[in-house]
């Protein structure tokens, strides 16, 4: 379904940083009746969970006909699936949530998650105050939405998080809504966390180099990133900061842990600042046109101009400082290339075929190779022969 198996070598790399890491991803999803024309089922969440080597907490996607059905089919998935998944319910605030959360508890849901963009609400709209009481009396997580498409809510986060010391109040995407000031405000309030389910380097350099360590968890956001692809993401970014494989091991999911536990969060220490973030000129060139190549790929276009400019500034000469990282970005480029040009037009592929169809193809080989040119200094793998791109037709 996605191309994580031609991301391995870089992912098994940066695992080999933090022995005994075991990935729990804070935010997946399943469903199909999103209205962005999004889908993914359980097997398909599980398959990528088992190529990580990962679990994960899982919650429905947009369900606009109500959440009592889809929570029961969460809830349903996570029974069957061994222990991969935890279930999180989601509320609308205008479908009486404290009674959906109390009754999708009652059948073993573990945390909550909440959308304002979805559901066009603000995050201190009256209606969820006894839902922040009973998460706070429970010391439940809540996930809440902090991405694109909604105002800043930071201000509110950390007035309920004041209010409900015991709610863990963790804001999705690394809170780019308000990333740019919340991170000084962090450290004053314990419970507020941020999770990973993102695929902008220098957002991720910046979350991890100014939130304390034991406030941010990892999560893909899948089916929008994977667990595989963004473990790469995010593990590369929290060394290049200057975080502790300790550290690091708690972040991809021993903090997680604990808190699904109830238990007290471990204290990871102080942020470390942005002082191993300066950069490399010509690296930032390499970054720049990859992560351009990555918005168009986004919008349904193949950035061939883009691609190609990233592969004249990786030009850097076999004896620059520079050339064995971009040497991998090269060889994630020609995974690219390979795997792209196996894949039919979105036109000619069936419908059931098109509903399994990644929704950004390839985009996330573009994403790993912009982020190995913005973390030089963490470890690559030897650059792997050329891969064996077989049919693909999803």
């Amino acid at each position: 379904m996605y191309s994580d198996d031609l991301l391995l070598p870089w992912h098994e790399a940066v695992l080999e940083l933090v022995p005994g890491l075991e990935l729990f991803d804070a935010h997946t999803h399943t469903g199909f009746n999103d209205p962005d024309g999004n889908s993914c089922s359980a097997e398909d969440l599980i398959a990528g969970l088992e190529l990580a080597g990962a679990r994960a907490v899982v919650f429905t996607m947009h369900e606009p006909d109500g959440y009592p059905p889809a929570n029961d089919r969460i809830i349903d998935e996570a029974a069957a699936s061994g222990g991969r998944l935890v279930p999180f319910c989601r509320l609308d605030p205008a479908d009486e949530p404290l009674r959906e959360a109390e009754r999708a508890l009652g059948r073993g849901a573990r945390g909550i998650k909440l959308h304002p963009r979805a559901e066009e609400f603000r995050l201190d709209d009256e209606r969820l105050e006894p839902v922040f009481a009973l998460a706070d009396e429970r010391r439940l997580p809540m996930i809440v939405h902090a991405g694109r498409g909604i105002p800043a809510l930071g201000r509110d986060a950390l007035e309920i998080t004041a209010r409900h010391p015991g709610l863990k109040l963790i804001l999705a995407h690394d809170a780019v809504c308000d990333l740019a000031w919340i991170w000084r405000h962090a450290a004053d309030h314990p419970n507020l966390y941020i999770d990973t389910a993102w695929w902008s380097t220098l957002d991720h350099l910046s979350l991890f180099g100014l939130v304390p360590p034991g406030q941010i968890l990892f999560a893909s956001d899948m089916p929008y990133g994977t667990t595989l692809l963004q473990s790469i993401l995010a593990l590369r970014c929290a060394f290049q900061a200057g975080l502790s494989a300790d550290q690091v091991r708690e972040i991809a999911g021993g903090q997680l842990t604990r808190i699904l536990a109830g238990e007290e969060p471990l204290d990871l220490g102080p942020a470390p600042g942005d002082g191993r973030l300066a950069g490399d000129l010509l690296l930032e060139r390499v970054h720049t046109y990859l992560i351009t190549a990555a918005g168009r790929m986004m919008i349904a276009d193949t950035a061939p101009d883009y691609i190609g400019l990233a592969r004249l500034a990786c030009e850097v000469g076999d004896d620059a400082p520079q050339a064995r990282i971009c040497e991998s970005i090269l060889a994630l480029l020609d995974r690219l290339e390979a795997y792209v040009a196996t894949l039919p037009e979105p036109s000619r592929v069936p419908t059931d075929a098109a509903a399994r169809r990644p929704p950004f193809p390839g985009v996330g080989l573009a994403v790993v190779a912009a982020t190995i040119a913005l973390t030089p200094d963490v470890p690559l793998p030897e650059v792997p022969e050329p891969a064996e791109v077989g049919e693909r037709t999803a």
